[in-house]
């Protein structure tokens, strides 16, 4: 009822408008004054034309437009409201006189005044509403001088929003944009200056106090190059979110604006999947995500509830994980359907129960150690948890006739310098295997490190900064590849829906990044200058730790499949039998507690590990295929 009280004056407005537009269609055809007879006629008519015309207005929602708002869809409204009010006039008058006295030129004029009188008002009110304050913003100075990098709808949206705020803060100066046939132009209202390049000099000559990044669609070469630019005006930049990440879709608006990440950098083109097939795989299905708790697995968790399963059952061992994630799974997505179940891959009674219970029809194993020298000195623990764990969800998987079994495995599993590559590599051919004797397909995903994960770099990097230095990284040359995690979830599920059974899927990583330059970058996003600010110091490499990180053993062919950003890694073959012995074997060193054992174990499960305390390579893999 509020609403109704709100928009009185607006309905007056137009009932006053009706009138005015319905007097002058017949004043233009009789002239002023009017005759007797026709004076009669317009008076009994006019009534039932005010209250035709308004009631098709309340139909059709024209007063719930906000006038500062105001745009072509309110025009839309307008003209589709105009036309039916006109032609339930002409029904009613048909039926009230049969148009007696009432020209017909009237009815022409009648709804092209209309919809000037209504039309007209709210866009002045509009360019009144976003331009009457600036004068008197400039005069207070309480705004900050803001200067759009890129001309093109976003930041068109972006100053539109500005302009339309009046307690925004900013006061948008003018764009800088590459296009050259749009310099000397303006877009809503205000100038577009020139190249990039140009950046520092317009920012000093114009007192800019912040600059934003409205290019959503740049690729991390383009922000690279408009950051560099940005650091050296030595004013603080923001930027606007992928246009895949963006809350409100398309919209842009200045709530949407952020500190620039070290993932506008790093990132790549946004990855095109098929999700017609993936959803095919996973609707109406129970799936289960082993390891839901953690970075990978949690945005598992989240992709998959979008895709409508029967139902997710999350295996998580970390409590507090688990907590949170359910928390935000049920409060994201209150009708899926969730069973948070807090158990280890590596206790066999608790799977099986929990395969038995909700017997899942995909499985996504993402439950495993990672951290590569805290593993050197854990060798049992690294086992029991990626080799026995994993032979625990397989053999339990199979025995509960699960479709499809999806391994997460990763690039340190390659010619394994560690503890950690070795047990995921052998988790790797034990999958392999059980997928030559078994109904369930077993589909293994290999990539590399994910930015901004639980205890990744990154994580790091930021805390070290925080604190004020120094960032240490290991070696001036180490490079990795990396990937956001949104991006690693999309693609696991891509070669998900792709695989028949055996694969090992390689997800395109791009081009390795050097480390030094992620530290020099994040230092900068920071504000900082690297070595002046915040030092960076070279610890040397770590155990099992090496220079560059390959993604495919040189004896895996690699073919190409549906999808540009997967790659087919053909597996080798191993003997079952003395696959078997070995996994017995490593069983029964964990359950004697003997390391020595394990590791000798492991060299006899993967031959090509290099267990040297530092490894690093002279020079680099050869390049991917990509």
């Amino acid at each position: 009822m509020f609403l109704v009280y709100q928009r009185i004056p607006v309905i007056f407005h137009d009932i006053f408008m009706v009138a005015l537009a319905w007097t002058f269609a017949i004043i233009i055809r009789y002239g002023w004054p009017l005759e007797n007879d026709v004076e009669t006629i317009f008076w009994q008519v006019l009534p039932m034309v005010v209250i035709v015309q308004n009631l098709v207005f309340w139909y059709e929602g024209l007063y719930r437009g906000i006038w500062r708002f105001a745009s072509l869809p309110d025009l839309l409204t307008i003209l589709r409201s105009v036309i039916l009010g006109t032609l339930a006039i002409i029904l009613i008058l048909v039926l009230f006189n049969r148009l007696e006295r009432i020209p017909r030129s009237s009815l022409m004029f009648y709804p092209f005044l209309l919809t000037f009188f209504l039309g007209m008002p709210r866009l002045f009110y509009r360019l009144w509403y976003e331009h009457s304050f600036k004068f008197l913003l400039t005069t207070a100075q309480v705004q900050q001088r803001m200067l759009v990098l890129g001309a093109g709808t976003s930041g068109e949206m972006l100053v539109r929003d500005m302009l339309r705020c009046h307690d925004g803060g900013y006061i948008p100066i003018g764009f800088l944009d590459d296009e050259t046939r749009l310099h000397g132009g303006k877009v809503q209202g205000i100038p577009i200056l020139g190249h990039l390049d140009k950046l520092a000099e317009v920012v000093e000559s114009l007192r800019i106090n912040i600059i934003v990044i409205a290019m959503p669609s740049a690729t991390s070469a383009q922000m690279q190059r408009i950051v560099e630019l940005c650091e050296r005006c030595q004013v603080p930049f923001r930027t606007l979110p992928k246009l895949d990440n963006m809350v409100n879709g398309v919209e842009v608006n200045l709530r949407d604006l952020r500190e620039v990440a070290i993932e506008d950098l790093l990132g790549r083109e946004k990855v095109q999947l098929d999700w017609h097939t993936i959803e095919i795989e996973l609707r109406a299905k129970v799936v289960m995500v082993s390891g839901g708790g953690g970075s990978i697995g949690a945005e598992l968790c989240r992709q998959i509830a979008r895709l409508n399963p029967t139902a997710l059952v999350i295996l998580e061992r970390g409590e507090f994980n688990l907590y949170q994630v359910e928390m935000q799974l049920r409060q994201e997505f209150p009708h899926l359907v969730l069973y948070a179940a807090l158990g280890d891959v590596i206790d066999t009674v608790a799977v099986r129960h929990l395969l038995a219970r909700y017997r899942p029809q995909v499985v996504f194993h993402a439950a495993a150690y990672k951290h590569v020298p805290l593993l050197q000195t854990q060798t049992r623990e690294a086992v029991r948890n990626n080799v026995l764990g994993t032979k625990n969800l397989v053999e339990a998987v199979v025995e509960y006739g699960c479709q499809t079994f999806v391994m997460i495995s990763t690039d340190k599993a390659v010619n394994p310098s560690s503890i950690m590559g070795a047990t995921k590599r052998v988790a790797e051919v034990f999958c392999q295997a059980m997928n030559e004797r078994s109904s369930t397909r077993f589909i293994t995903v290999r990539f590399g490190n994910v930015l901004g994960s639980a205890g990744s770099v990154v994580p790091l990097f930021k805390e070290q900064i925080t604190k004020g230095g120094p960032v240490t990284v290991t070696h001036p040359e180490i490079s990795r590849y990396f990937m956001t995690i949104p991006e690693a979830c999309q693609l696991i599920l891509q070669a998900a829906a792709m695989g028949q059974g055996g694969e090992i899927f390689v997800l395109d990583m791009g081009q390795p990044i050097n480390i030094r330059y992620l530290a020099e970058q994040m230092i900068r996003l920071s504000g900082k200058v690297p070595e002046q600010d915040i030092s960076i110091i070279y610890t040397g490499l770590r155990p099992g730790e090496k220079l560059y990180e390959e993604l495919f053993h040189l004896e895996e062919k690699l073919g190409k499949t549906t999808h540009p950003k997967i790659l087919l890694a053909s597996p080798r073959s191993s003997q079952w039998t003395e696959l078997c012995e070995h996994l017995n074997q490593l069983a029964l060193a964990c359950d004697n507690y003997t390391e020595t054992e394990i590791k000798q174990v492991l060299k006899k499960l993967v031959p090509e590990m290099n267990d040297s305390p530092y490894v690093q390579l002279t020079q680099p893999p050869p390049a991917p295929p990509w």
